[in-house]
């Protein structure tokens, strides 16, 4: 049997869960999907997947063999798309999923850059900080900052992104200047809820330092929390990139500049697919490009 056809299907019935829906969306039979990989563990010596009749999961060997496989079919997919490029020509909707914070004048930028480049690709940009299913939610790719991407997803590193505490000068008149990190815990602070960022380890001198930030208020959005900073109703722990014009005009004020942060990798990621389109190759392509020049 064909092996790269056979990793293929593997990759399918791991990603659809079910050899049923693998082989409907290969457009093949079950009991074909099925050989196909038999054939694999055959050809390794090693089981991948335990089947039962409720659902299938990966082998201790599987799951390694899977994410290799991935790589693999990736690496495929990107030189037959290179060795296309004459004639693929990006074109139609990309369903993009984006964290909320994205709605700012930096990432505005960058699409209507690429907008400009690739006129024939209409974007359609959905803002969410929650996790999305790339296959059930109808999205092509997403952009989420992340410390361990999903293993069952392709991730492309872009950047990395700096975050700050900021606070409007009009807070920090009445409630004064943190001087030092310690010093936060006596002020209020904006804060999300989606995720936990109540004890922040800072960096100065070599020395880490931790810093408590006590809620006043929580959202789930993080352009919420941003509107309420700058109205001063605390401080808050934010995108730079947010941040960068109103830190600039003074807007706001960035607190312990002497002190830093970890920054989050940002990644693009998306699914495997039998052949990755022109379309989401253009848009990683530019990411890449663009958080590249970001960075330095």
């Amino acid at each position: 049997m064909d092996t790269l056809l056979s990793m293929k299907v593997f990759c399918q019935v791991v990603h659809s869960g079910s050899f049923t829906r693998a082989a409907e969306q290969l457009d093949i039979s079950v009991p074909m999907a099925s050989k196909h990989v038999a054939h694999l563990e055959r050809s390794l010596n090693a089981r991948l997947l335990y089947r039962n009749n409720r659902r299938l999961s990966l082998t201790e060997q599987g799951e390694a063999y899977h994410r290799d496989c991935l790589a693999a079919l990736d690496m495929l997919e990107q030189a037959a798309a290179r060795a296309a490029g004459s004639t693929a020509r990006p074109q139609g909707r990309l369903r993009v999923s984006i964290p909320v914070w994205f709605a700012n004048p930096v990432f505005a930028g960058w699409m209507s850059e690429y907008r400009q480049r690739y006129p024939e690709v209409s974007l359609q940009l959905t803002l969410t900080n929650h996790s999305v299913n790339l296959d059930g939610d109808g999205e092509d790719i997403a952009l989420r900052l992340s410390k361990q991407p999903a293993e069952n997803l392709i991730a492309r590193a872009l950047a990395e992104i700096e975050f700050c505490l900021v606070a409007a000068p009009a807070y920090l008149a009445a409630h004064g200047t943190p001087a030092a990190p310690q010093d936060l815990a006596a002020h209020q602070a904006i804060l999300p809820s989606y995720t936990d960022v109540s004890s922040l380890p800072l960096r100065r001198h070599g020395e880490t330092h931790t810093a408590e930030l006590q809620a006043a208020i929580y959202s789930n959005n993080t352009q919420m929390i941003y509107q309420l900073v700058c109205a001063g109703a605390g401080v808050g722990y934010l995108p730079e990139w947010l941040l960068r014009a109103d830190i600039q005009t003074g807007r706001l004020r960035r607190l312990l500049p002497d002190y830093q942060a970890a920054p989050l990798p940002f990644y693009a990621v998306y699914t495997q697919r039998k052949l990755l389109s022109a379309k989401v190759r253009s848009f990683i392509d530019f990411m890449v490009e663009k958080a590249a020049g970001e960075a330095t």
